[in-house]
């Protein structure tokens, strides 16, 4: 993924797993990731600005295993607050040297959807504000999983 990104500025893939939820659903969309167009990278691999609130980031963890693609939720002095649209723990230490793209557009059916449409603004809008909500939400159907897999 870096190394195509790194070459072409732009990467085209299918996702795998749930956490990004009901944006991006597995096996169905497409998700468009491009280098961010704002960054300049510098030889000691810093950024000239950070990533805005909401924006959707490809990031690499510290153990180097696996690439995840979350929202940011808050942008801090020195990393990102991220977390999923289907997760209510929240992902803190994400930093600058983590991210390697973050997410322009997701392609549903043939069609791209840009995300900076009126509708995913909206999406982004009512979705966030409503972390809370859907924290007792989602956990409340975590909770109703396990007590059916123990019957």
């Amino acid at each position: 993924m870096e190394e195509i990104l790194a070459h072409n500025g732009r990467l085209v893939y299918s996702s795998v797993g749930d956490s990004m939820y009901p944006l991006i659903r597995q096996g169905r969309d497409l998700l468009v990731v491009e280098r961010p167009k704002r960054w300049n990278r510098l030889p000691e691999e810093t950024y000239t600005e950070k990533l805005k609130k909401y924006d959707i980031a490809l990031y690499k963890r510290d153990n180097g295993k696996a690439y995840v693609l979350h929202r940011v939720l808050s942008v801090r002095n020195d990393d990102y607050v991220i977390c999923g649209d289907n997760r209510w723990c929240c992902e803190r230490g994400i930093n600058d040297r983590h991210i390697i793209g973050v997410l322009t557009a997701v392609i549903r059916n043939g069609k791209e959807i840009p995300l900076s449409g009126i509708r995913y603004r909206l999406y982004v809008f009512i979705w966030c504000r409503l972390f809370p909500i859907r924290y007792m939400i989602l956990r409340g159907k975590s909770v109703v999983k396990r007590i059916k897999i123990k019957k």
